[in-house]
């Protein structure tokens, strides 16, 4: 049973729904709209113009929102010093994430596979945690509908690309395993039948979820619930998988996860632009470290990155090795405020 804290105050409520709901709508619907049209005229997204919400990740609160993971501790657990809270999260980071950079080197499908269940997961989480804390969410009255919805929430952008955009997708993945001089061998993944089949289980998975929840409360908490699923179900229908990848992962989860962190400093006063200001004075450390770092690992792998597209796929498989022992401080926070429990 997690250990269920404070909720946040409504002034941090506000600040959440002003910063990190309805901008972010806005923004996907923009582009579904965009993608759209474009679709409609023939236009398409020059490849390079593709990896640019990408690029913006590495400073616009992608890359850094992992990066005060080494306060998280002191702040949640008032027992904990500062300096105990950067030894143990320094010791996660350099076992969990060393051993998931080895996988990659011995055996890069079954690393890439990984990488992509971690994330579904996470970004399920991540939505989970905003709906219960920050929405008050009251249909997510149990732990299996919790879960449910994580599954759902995080196979938006991991699973729905490969629906609309399977070659796409397969491209993006071959990459991956390609800095390692793999060869992506799972023709079967990206067929036909296994994206209508798969894709059928889904799209049931997806009303069912709903449909329980609105039984339990068809109240604002599901509203915004169901808008939002369909937003993403349509968003990662119709932008290509790398843009709405890039856009999702800076304005929709990690914002969503910088909010959070906010919430749990301490600082009563929410003062947005001072939060913020702090947030990224306290990330600059360790995302500038995690730079360095990335430069050595595009050292590190077996193939050269020469390419746009193998640029983005060192960084992608460098976020994968950060992201592991994220997961695991996030899944430390969850417990901590009770958000899977119920």
């Amino acid at each position: 049973m997690g250990v269920t804290v404070d909720r946040p105050t409504p002034a941090f409520r506000a600040m959440y729904d002003r910063l990190a709901t309805r901008p972010a709508w806005t923004i996907c619907a923009l582009f579904v709209v965009g993608a759209t049209v474009g679709r409609l005229l023939g236009v398409t997204v020059s490849p390079t113009l593709r990896y640019l919400p990408l690029a913006a990740s590495v400073v616009l609160f992608g890359l850094p929102h992992g990066a005060v993971d080494y306060l998280v501790p002191a702040r949640i657990d008032d027992d904990r010093s500062r300096t105990s809270s950067m030894v143990v999260v320094g010791i996660l980071y350099a076992a969990v994430g060393g051993a998931y950079a080895a996988l990659w080197l011995l055996a890069p499908l079954a690393a890439a596979g990984l990488f992509i269940a971690i994330t579904w997961f996470h970004w399920g989480q991540g939505d989970v945690h905003a709906l219960v804390v920050f929405v008050d969410a009251d249909h997510l009255d149990s732990t299996r509908l919790r879960a449910a919805t994580g599954f759902v929430r995080g196979g938006l952008p991991m699973f729905v690309p490969l629906l609309a955009f399977p070659d796409r997708y397969r491209t993006v993945v071959e990459a991956w395993v390609g800095l390692f001089g793999a060869d992506l061998s799972v023709a079967w993944l990206f067929a036909e039948t296994t994206r209508l089949v798969g894709g059928s289980v889904f799209l049931a998975a997806t009303v069912v979820t709903l449909a329980v929840g609105y039984r339990r409360e068809g109240g604002r908490g599901w509203r915004v619930d169901a808008g939002e699923t369909a937003l993403l179900w349509l968003f990662f229908l119709t932008v290509p998988p790398l843009v709405a990848i890039g856009v999702y992962f800076c304005i929709w989860h990690a914002l969503r996860h910088v909010i959070r962190v906010v919430a749990v400093d301490g600082d009563s006063a929410v003062d947005t632009r001072k939060l913020l200001g702090r947030f990224a004075r306290e990330a600059a450390p360790l995302t500038a470290l995690a730079l360095v770092f990335l430069v050595g690992f595009a050292v590190f792998v077996p193939v050269t990155p020469t390419s746009p597209a193998s640029v983005a796929a060192v960084y992608l498989v460098f976020i994968a090795v950060l992201t592991l022992p994220h997961v695991a401080v996030v899944t430390w926070m969850d417990r901590r405020e009770g958000v899977w429990w119920t």
